[in-house]
């Protein structure tokens, strides 16, 4: 045998049966030339760096931590030369200031609806699905830390989250809430997408609305929200339903932090006389969670040593 381990590895080695992973349009695409379809907002005399370049190192600054103006122009002053001039800068790098003056001048919501379509053309296809496969979206609020508006008012976002992917998200108005920003969502989200044919979308019990459940039945698309005292009719009539009587459809059992948890789901097809009081209403679930506490004066799993809060070893 050859004592080289090239020789070895090469034998050793699985060749290449598995076909690669198709390249979509998005990896042929980087985010120099996504980016670049946003409009300038500068008179185009005089302009010395290109818009392309300097959103590419804001976004790439951001997601390596960046949480200032002059922590993206640190960054952008960190590349070598030959990376500046890769991305345009071929007449020196720009000022803090000229980063600042630039990025509040350009639409938020541009930017993401660009940014989220780019990130969803780079998702792998998904070439066979199963026969009840379905696109499932979370909608959800945050606030931003950090961010601020006019005034010191805090930034609160309304997101659609596909997979780990931000597929859109809008500005909630401070005077308002997030249920007014439900449909400008599903106007950006179908406009990534292209269409919203048997998406399922996902939200909390704020958004058990009818005018809700009737954007989404026109679009074809479907929800699942919960119920809850925000709608007390339909929490009642959903509690009516003869749940004794339904099977069990899963039942799983955890156990963790010194507790069993059993949860149980039912689910059934709404046929009640007179209806429920929500449009388009096809299915109910029912989600039982039933906790088994720890006994009173059973001990406690510990480390050797551990001192539990509260008890102090006496001194002497």
């Amino acid at each position: 045998m050859s004592s080289s381990l090239i020789s070895v590895l090469t034998v050793t080695t699985p060749g290449g049966e598995t076909p690669p992973p198709p390249i979509t349009e998005g990896k042929r695409r980087g985010l120099l030339d996504a980016v670049s379809v946003i409009p300038d907002p500068r008179d185009p005399h005089g302009v010395r760096y290109p818009l392309a370049a300097l959103l590419t190192v804001a976004v790439c600054a951001v997601l390596a931590g960046a949480t200032s103006f002059t922590a993206i122009a640190d960054w952008l002053y960190d590349l070598d030369e030959a990376d500046q001039r890769r991305l345009g800068f071929t007449r020196g790098v720009p000022a803090g200031t000229t980063l600042w003056r630039l990025l509040i001048r350009l639409d938020a919501t541009v930017i993401s609806k660009v940014l989220a379509g780019w990130l969803h053309t780079r998702m792998q296809p998904v070439t066979a699905r199963p026969r009840r496969y379905r696109t499932v979206i979370a909608v959800d609020g945050k606030t931003l830390r950090g961010a601020r508006l006019p005034g010191s008012r805090q930034t609160h976002l309304l997101s659609a989250l596909d997979t780990g992917i931000v597929l859109a998200q809008v500005t909630v108005d401070t005077k308002s809430n997030e249920i007014p920003a439900f449909t400008p969502l599903l106007d950006a989200v179908e406009a990534v997408l292209g269409s919203l044919t048997d998406v399922l979308f996902v939200a909390d019990a704020l958004h058990t609305q009818t005018g809700h459940a009737e954007q989404i039945t026109s679009r074809g698309a479907h929800l699942l929200l919960q119920a809850k005292g925000n709608q007390p009719t339909l929490f009642a009539q959903l509690k009516a339903v003869p749940w004794a009587q339904i099977p069990v459809g899963d039942r799983t059992r955890e156990r963790g932090h010194g507790r069993k948890e059993t949860r149980t789901v039912k689910a059934v097809t709404l046929h009640t006389p007179g209806g429920i009081a929500f449009p388009h209403a096809q299915q109910a679930v029912r989600i039982t969670r039933t906790p088994n506490h720890r006994r009173q004066g059973q001990p406690r799993d510990r480390l050797p040593g551990h001192i539990p809060a509260g008890r102090r070893r006496p001194t002497r």
